[in-house]
This record gives C-alpha cells, sequence and structure tokens, in this order.
C-alpha cells in the first residue's frame, strides 16, 4: 500500500509520533507518495527540513519552560493549567492543559513533537542514501538526521525515563505499536547516533545558509552531555576535552552578547548549536520572551504577557558583582522613558524579578527572533569540570574549567581545596548561575536527585507550598498514547 505524505514533509506520523488519536486513520494531503517522493537532492534537504521542523516546536515554549517552571529560578503566573509544573499537580492525562487550549506548554505535547521529529528523522535515515546526490552532501544529512534523532531521543528519556526507542519509520499501524526500552537501552541508542553524527559533519565554517545546522563539535558536546546525564564520567570527559580542544568555539568576552538578539552571528562563537528564532517566520519563532516580558516593557518585547517572572531567592544568590546577574533586572523603561520598579505592579507578586535573555524590542507582536542555547561553549566547560570531579575530586583540571566560567563572571576562582562532594556541588551551582533560564535546571536537579531537597524551599508568595514527590523526578507518560498503544506501559510511580 502507498502512503501519503505532506508536499516537502517525509512521511505522516501515526500513534505514538503523532500522538493524541485513539485510533488510526490514513488521511491524504496530496497526490505525492513516498514511492516517488525521495528522488532528488530538494527531496533529500525537505525531509530533513521537516525533522528540523519539530526543534522548532518544542522550544517555541515548551523546551525551556517544562524545566524551568519546575525547578527553582523561573516560575509562571498562577493559573490554572500553567501553574501543574510548579505545583506538581499534573496526571497522565493533563486536562487542565488541554482544556485551557495551552497544549504547547504540557509534557503531553513535548512528547508528541518529538516522536514527530524522531519519525522524520527516520525517514531520511532510510531513505536519503539512496538518492543519487553530492555525496558529501548526502553524508551531512544522513548525518543531521542521526543528529536530530539522538537528540529526540535525549530530551524524551531525561523527562520521562524509559522510553519508545524509534529506529523505524512509520509505515504501518503495526510499526508504531512497541513498548518502552529500559533508560540503558535508550542511552545505547543515544551513543550510536552521536557516533553516526560524529563521524559525517563537519566542523563548523560551512555556508551561512545552514545557520541552526549542527557542527561535528556539537554532536561531541551534545554526546557528552547525554554521556553525563547517564554518568559515564569518563565519556563525558573525553568528549568535552575533545570539543575544548578543537578550538572551533570559546565564550564570548561579555556574558550579556551571548543573548543579544542583534549580535546573534558573533554569539555563535560560544553557542554551539542553538535554536534559531524568526519572529517574522510563524513556525520559528519563540514565545519565552514574550512570555517573560511585563507589559509596556519596550526593550523587552513589543508584546509582553508578565507571565513568568524569577524567584527573588535565586536574584539574592548572585554575588552582586557577578555579571551574570545583570541578565536579571528589578525595574524596566516603559514607552515614555519612565523607570518603573517591577515589585511596584508585578501582577503576581513584589517579589517578581524579570528574565532579561530573551528581550526582543523588534519583536512581532509576541513573536521573538531570539536564539535559544541549546548547547554553548561555557556548559561543555561545566561538563568537564563536574566529569573530571567525578572521576578524580577537585583536580587541578576541574579548577580550571569551572574558573574560566567564573573569570568571565568577573568572580575570583572557586575556593581552593574542597572535598570532592563540595566541588561537585559547586559546579552545580555554577551550571544554575549560568544557565539559567535555558531549559536545564530541572534536569541537574532531576539527574541528582537534588531536587527532593531544592524544590519544597523554592517558594514565595504565589507558590508559599510545593509539595514534591520522587515519581515527579520523571513525567507521566501522556495517558493518551498509552491508549493508543496497548504495548506502552505507564511509568511505574504513575500507575
Amino acid at each position: 500500500m502507498k502512503r501519503h505524505i505532506r508536499i516537502l514533509i517525509a512521511a505522516a506520523c501515526v500513534a505514538v509520533g503523532a500522538g493524541s488519536c485513539t485510533k488510526l486513520e490514513e488521511t491524504p494531503y496530496s497526490t505525492i507518495y513516498t514511492t516517488n517522493f525521495y528522488q532528488t537532492p530538494a527531496d533529500a534537504e525537505a525531509a530533513l527540513t521537516a525533522s528540523y521542523a519539530f526543534i522548532s516546536s518544542v522550544y517555541n515554549i515548551t523546551g525551556t519552560t517544562l524545566s524551568d517552571w519546575s525547578a527553582d529560578q523561573l516560575y509562571p503566573r498562577a493559573v490554572v493549567g500553567r501553574d501543574v509544573l510548579t505545583l506538581m499537580t499534573y496526571d497522565p492525562n493533563f486536562t487542565a492543559q488541554r482544556s485551557l487550549g495551552r497544549v504547547n506548554e504540557s509534557p503531553a505535547q513535548f512528547w508528541i513533537n518529538c516522536y514527530k521529529g524522531i519519525d522524520k528523522a527516520n525517514w531520511v535515515i532510510e531513505k536519503v542514501p539512496g538518492i543519487n546526490m553530492d555525496a558529501t552532501r548526502r553524508t551531512q544529512i544522513v548525518a543531521e538526521a542521526y543528529f536530530l534523532r539522538a537528540y529526540f531521543h535525549w530530551l524524551l528519556t531525561k523527562n520521562f525515563g524509559d522510553i519508545v526507542v524509534r529506529t523505524k519509520a512509520s509505515q504501518t499501524e503495526e510499526d508504531a505499536l512497541a513498548g518502552k526500552s529500559v533508560k540503558a537501552d535508550v542511552y545505547k541508542q543515544i551513543y550510536a547516533d552521536y557516533q553516526a553524527a560524529v563521524a559525517g559533519l563537519p566542523s563548523p565554517g560551512f555556508a551561512a545558509t545552514s545557520k541552526g545546522r549542527p557542527s561535528k563539535e556539537a554532536a561531541q558536546a551534545l554526546f557528552a552531555k547525554a554521556a553525563l546525564y547517564n554518568e559515564d564520567w569518563t565519556k563525558a570527559l573525553s568528549l568535552a576535552k575533545e570539543v575544548i580542544a578543537s578550538g572551533k568555539y570559546a565564550m564570548l568576552t561579555n556574558y550579556k552578547d551571548v543573548f543579544d538578539v542583534a549580535k546573534e552571528d558573533a554569539a555563535r562563537q560560544e553557542n554551539i548549536w542553538a535554536y534559531e528564532g524568526e519572529s517574522g517566520t510563524p513556525s520559528n519563532y519563540t514565545q519565552v520572551g514574550y512570555l517573560s516580558a511585563p507589559t509596556g516593557a519596550v526593550q523587552y518585547s513589543k508584546a509582553g504577557s508578565g507571565s513568568m517572572y524569577v524567584y527573588q531567592s535565586f536574584f539574592d544568590s548572585f554575588n552582586p558583582i557577578d555579571t551574570r546577574r545583570q541578565m536579571l533586572d528589578t525595574t524596566y523603561i516603559t514607552a515614555t522613558g519612565a523607570v518603573v520598579k517591577q515589585a511596584s505592579i508585578t501582577p503576581i507578586t513584589t517579589k517578581g524579578v524579570l528574565l532579561k535573555k530573551y528581550q526582543d524590542p523588534n519583536s512581532v507582536g509576541a513573536n521573538h527572533a531570539n536564539n535559544i542555547p541549546l548547547i554553548r561553549m561555557a556548559d561543555v566547560y561545566l561538563i568537564a569540570a563536574e566529569a573530571e570531579a567525578r572521576l578524580n575530586g577537585g583536580s587541578t583540571d576541574a579548577y580550571t574549567y569551572v574558573n574560566l566560567v567564573r573569570k568571565r563572571a568577573n568572580l575570583g576562582n572557586l575556593t581552593a581545596g574542597l572535598g570532592k562532594d563540595a566541588f561537585i556541588d559547586a559546579v552545580l551551582q555554577e551550571r544554575s548561575w549560568e544557565l539559567f533560564g535555558e531549559g536545564d535546571r530541572w534536569y541537574d536537579l532531576t539527574r541528582t536527585g537534588k531536587f527532593m531537597t531544592v524544590i519544597p524551599l523554592a517558594t514565595n508568595n504565589v507558590y508559599p507550598v510545593r509539595t514534591v514527590q520522587q515519581k515527579n523526578r520523571y513525567f507521566p507518560i501522556p495517558q493518551e498514547e498509552i491508549n493508543a498503544n496497548p504495548k506502552l506501559t505507564q511509568n511505574d510511580p504513575w500507575k
């Protein structure tokens, strides 16, 4: 049977890949079939673009907020359906999110978009090698697909634990019905895919039209981070050191420039791989800046919603001389030039601090053009510092890596002579100060088990009590996916 596909899209996802339906049906979207689609170089590029589209779907909002609203740095306005992440009141049905139309903010939508991206990558991996085209570019396209498949699987496992590993394009209903793999096997596949990506990707410097595409070093860096999460310290350290030794990337001198929407080309020196936002392109913009912008704050957004703030306690944790604190603020400027104290008018709390990382004064309404770093050089140094310390304690190398990050922040060297555990805790704290608002913190807390003690302390007068349980380490698998796939079972703590 021939399978219908959307024009310029590799294949329609089904069941696990597409989510939300309990009965699988084919819907014709065009007269193009997979049997005659994968014929030309343009087909290959279009099929790869279809997989990248789900990076956009993830990072429009959920890619950062799923973590940030769960952790101890940022929180959302306390409205029903949005506060479930902060209060840990979600369940396998995620009914509040869907009833309010906020599917792009829910773990369920995150699951759906990641599997759609995986399915598109699988089509590329299976079909593009057979296309008659420039061999070098064909190799790169397939390597990019391996990279994306690894990245989507990693996003899924750090959010849901044991997941379905998908390495075959969905062509029949039976293809979509599969059980979960244990986390060790998930990481085995992630490793294999990143290895294939490293082998086929070029180092940075290829065409400007390839902005947003990964380099060999991006694959190595994210491979290192996946290995860190997998507690494979030797692999994490080795890969991080390869990226450092390559000399292809370096930290910018000024931390603020990493996030300046007008300096994004220069920022690629540090941003090894980023989600490339474009406010004028509906499928590529981000709304994270819109959420964090107060209404009327012209340097933040043309249309801020004042829906996301930073905990006062996190702001207070910074040394006042730390230049990274400049990406937080307690005042803003209106269109008339008036300086307003955020605490005087915030609609949710007098302790609401503003996040400045995703300002876009030229946004198209709520749609921002900000790039969101997905792996950057400062992160690589901190990965190396932690992995080295896990293996050898606070060695000279471990101190060197973390102090490079602290130096850029205008801080002195980390206290010498720390014991192994104290040094690792210091690195985790450094990660919190360096990477806040980038969708990273929750996973540092869950992978180390610290979420159980940290989260109850991250409160304010909007969220005076936050009750966290061991089951919150991972989100429950969306119930609709389990209903659609009889081989899929719920995570044990959520049964």
